[in-house]
């Protein structure tokens, strides 16, 4: 009886599944249903149909069941025919390689060694940066070339083997070549002096390797299955002088030996992997950076006992083995840290053995690969330590057909792949921790929003924005120079905080090349700056820096770096990224730039008529500033700072309302103008009391422009100005000083001679009251002569237009005149 019911349930469930394979693989078999009723309706009430439609219906169902039946018997016979290979044949008979190495010789010289030795040059030369010597001070990479040797692959055979569903090629790698040219110019350490140049003229590697085509051969990852072996010959001279052996210098030899070691070790020895893609369309794009949001989404099956890192705790008990692990992993707290490159960022601790974070942050990626690492950390209640737990990451690169391939060490040393095809495209993997039992996992999910390339193109969201092409076919933007780059420092958010109170005062230096910019002082976690940086560019692909610090009483702390690369930047588009700090847990900075030439950066100034006037500011009053002593009152001043030009205002004591009614003139260039009210103090440092920007590049020329403009970065405060874009006619521009200048010079120095009579006496006499009043006088004083000498080139450079037009209206009229004679 149990066995027909058994029977009768195993017949609906083949029915049941018969049917739902007929709703997919036939979805448009349910419209024939409205017609089968009105066939039925005509049959009963109007005339009869012939007896063959059942009969049709019948067959085709007989067929439709046929086919179903047929290929889950193929499916079947397949997977029973793939574990059968699988299991019976995982080793293949020993193959020869031959073929192999002749192919190799054939193309290495003109087509494998010029691009090799390019891509290892630049992995070289970043080594190079960060480990050095002991004996050299600095070392510059001056030629590297691999040579016309290849190397040898498969000297005693290959063979494929199998691991889980991973097919896996081993064969020998031998490369013994004298004809390599590195050359290395060092800057020697002390107790030796001067440069040298290290050579590297051979190079023995040997070692076996392993292949593993991925994601059905469009990839291919490979790594040594141990560390290789590793000789190096090094040469070493000075200049065009004879080259004298390697121990002359003892240690550089080893150091180079142990720098090429540890690379490999670090970037190719199992279980680090290297992929090779197989793209079907390369578009000759080099991808320079990317923006990458990674989510950390969940672990499982987290136990102290099985992760490393941690030692189990086990509290006497009574229980059982299993009853008290499973107590001790309830109570676990973790979190992770998602690294990649310099950029870190670590999510909620969560408990229990099974958290769940889901978390996600934006991270940069500087080159077309990159290693997200996720590192595993318990917090332990009432201690500030972390123990360390575990770790896994996740290697991506970049292909030339515009997609992303993503490549982690799966359980039992497999392989886990996953391909975005384009841009936005979600990948989701599940990580087992290195070095732990199996089970112990984590879930992440990665997003590439947008990779950047070299001409200046991205591509993003499944869309490929473009320079516009010339009639050369190269993009639009112009060379390396002769165009200026604009940097705007929009904003900034959860920014980091050092100070004990938890007060935040961040500000931004910015350096691209040998120059340094830096934004006023904000006074929140979330700080909106929106100041404007402008750069000449520079080539070679230079970065652009920021770094972010807090200001503090006693020294200000970083709390935060980022860079940006430049390179490819398109004229009439600016580029809005926001740019996570690296070196901290969390901080974002919001970042505008735009590439201008030449022509257009002229016309943008501010200034209709550039290099033919000046700005007046006339700094009136403030009201309603804040307290900054403790009597309840401030001595403000202004600091203005005009693009590397900084004037200030008189001092005015004990009061919350300054009149200053002072007038500064700078020459009309489109530099930001900023105010910056300081609280005046004569020994301890000057506090900031609000900052504003004055906006005058749209003005029209000759008319003042009157108003208030509420401070920034404090509660209240607000500041008067007057001010003027003047474009005058040279000859009408009235002196700013009816005396001659020679007077007023002598005016100025004897003034600041008197000041530093008083000045000496006051510190004989110890009187510090009198310390202060003449320094602020001979600030005044210093400021009022650069405000001077700042007249004097202002006039110098009106005079040269003006003669300059001049000789233009004189050129352009002599012909006119000859013709006219004639």
């Amino acid at each position: 009886m149990g066995g027909r019911r058994k029977r009768a349930l195993m017949n609906v469930d083949e029915v049941v599944d018969f049917f739902n394979n007929i709703i997919v693989e036939k979805p448009y078999l349910f419209l024939l249903i409205p017609f089968i009723l009105i066939f039925w309706a005509i049959e009963k009430w109007f005339f009869s149909l012939s007896n063959w439609v059942p009969l049709v219906l019948a067959v085709w169902a007989t067929i439709q069941y046929g086919n179903y039946q047929h290929r889950m018997v193929v499916e079947d016979l397949n997977k029973k025919w793939k574990r059968v290979i699988l299991n019976t044949s995982p080793i293949t008979p020993l193959e020869h390689c031959e073929w192999l190495n002749k192919l190799l010789m054939e193309i290495w010289l003109n087509f494998m060694n010029p691009k090799l030795s390019l891509r290892f040059q630049s992995i070289v030369e970043k080594r190079l940066k960060h480990r050095k010597s002991r004996l050299i001070e600095k070392v510059e990479l001056l030629e590297f070339s691999l040579g016309s040797s290849p190397p040898c692959l498969g000297l005693h055979g290959t063979r494929w083997s199998t691991s889980g569903d991973q097919r896996v090629m081993r064969l020998g790698f031998d490369w013994d070549t004298t004809d390599i040219s590195i050359m290395l110019l060092a800057k020697v350490a002390k107790p030796f002096f001067g440069t040298a140049k290290i050579v590297i003229n051979s190079l023995h590697i040997k070692g076996d390797l392993l292949l593993m085509p991925i994601l059905a051969g469009k990839a291919i990852l490979y790594s040594f299955i141990s560390t290789p072996e590793v000789r190096i010959t090094v040469a070493f001279g000075s200049g065009g002088s004879q080259s004298l052996p390697a121990t002359e210098l003892p240690g550089v030899s080893s150091w180079l030996v142990k720098l090429l070691t540890d690379t490999l070790s670090k970037t190719m020895v199992e279980p680090r992997r290297q992929c090779f893609s197989l793209p079907t369309v390369d578009l000759r794009k080099k991808a320079v950076g990317g923006i990458i949001y990674v989510t950390v989404i969940s672990a499982s099956k987290l136990s102290r006992s099985s992760l490393r890192g941690s030692p189990t705790r086990r509290q006497p008990s009574f229980a059982v083995d299993g009853l008290e692990d499973h107590f001790d992993d309830k109570d676990l707290q973790t979190f992770v840290e998602v690294e990649l490159g310099e950029l870190t960022r670590r999510t909620y601790v969560r408990p229990g053995s099974s958290p769940q974070w889901d978390s996600t942050f934006n991270m940069v990626l500087h080159d077309n690969t990159g290693t997200v690492r996720f590192h595993l950390y318990e917090r332990t209640p009432g201690s500030v330590k972390y123990d360390y737990l575990a770790s896994c990451e996740i290697k991506m690169k970049y292909v030339s057909d515009d997609s992303t391939i993503f490549w982690a060490v799966g359980p039992d040393s497999g392989v886990i792949a996953r391909h975005s095809e384009v841009c936005g495209k979600e990948v989701e993997m599940v990580l087992p921790f290195e070095g732990v039992n199996a089970g112990k996992q984590l879930a992440v999910r990665l997003v590439v929003k947008e990779w950047q390339f070299s001409d200046g193109s991205h591509s993003f969201n499944n869309f490929r924005v473009r320079s516009q092409p010339t009639l050369n076919g190269s993009s639009n933007f112009l060379s390396r120079t002769g165009r200026k780059i604009n940097v705007t420092v929009v904003e900034g958010k959860d920014i980091v905080t050092k100070d004990k109170f938890g007060k935040c005062n961040p500000y931004v230096k910015l350096q691209y090349g040998k120059v340094l910019q830096k934004t006023r002082t904000a006074h929140s976690f979330n700080p909106i700056w929106n100041q404007k940086f402008e750069f000449d560019e520079i080539g070679g692909g230079e970065y652009l820096k920021i770094k972010c610090y807090t200001e503090e009483v006693f020294g200000d702390d970083s709390i935060g770096s980022a860079r940006i690369n430049l390179e490819g930047l398109v004229e009439g588009s600016v580029r809005d990224v926001w740019v996570p700090l690296e070196k901290v847990n969390s901080g974002e900075l919001r970042i505008q730039i735009e590439a201008v030439s030449i022509d257009d950066y002229e016309g943008s100034r501010g200034s209709a008529y550039p290099g033919n006037g000046w700005i007046e500011l006339v700094l009136v009053e403030a009201r309603d500033l804040i307290a900054a002593d403790l009597r309840g009152t401030s001595d403000p001043y202004v600091r203005v700072h005009y693009g590397n030009l900084k004037r200030r205002t008189k001092v005015m004591y004990r009061t919350l309302n300054p009149q200053w009614h002072q007038t500064l003139e700078f020459p009309d260039d489109g530099s930001p103008l900023e105010l910056h009210v300081k609280d005046h103090n004569a020994l301890l440092p000057t506090s900031n009391i609000g900052d504003c920007v004055v906006e005058y590049q749209r003005l029209p020329p000759n008319e003042m422009s009157d108003k208030w403009i509420p401070l920034q970065g404090v509660k209240r405060g607000e500041i008067h100005v007057q001010v003027t874009r003047k474009v005058p006619e040279l000859l009408k521009r009235p002196s700013l000083d009816p005396e001659p200048s020679l007077t007023k010079a002598h005016q100025i120095s004897s003034q600041m001679k008197q000041m530093m009579i008083k000045l000496q006496s006051s510190i004989e006499d110890s009187n510090l009251e009198g310390v202060s009043n003449p320094l602020s006088e001979l600030e005044a004083l210093q400021d009022l002569q650069e405000e001077y000498m700042v007249q004097l080139e202002t006039e110098q450079m009106l005079l040269l237009n003006k003669i300059k037009e001049l000789g233009q209206e004189i050129l352009n009229s002599s012909p006119s005149r000859r013709s006219s004679g004639s």
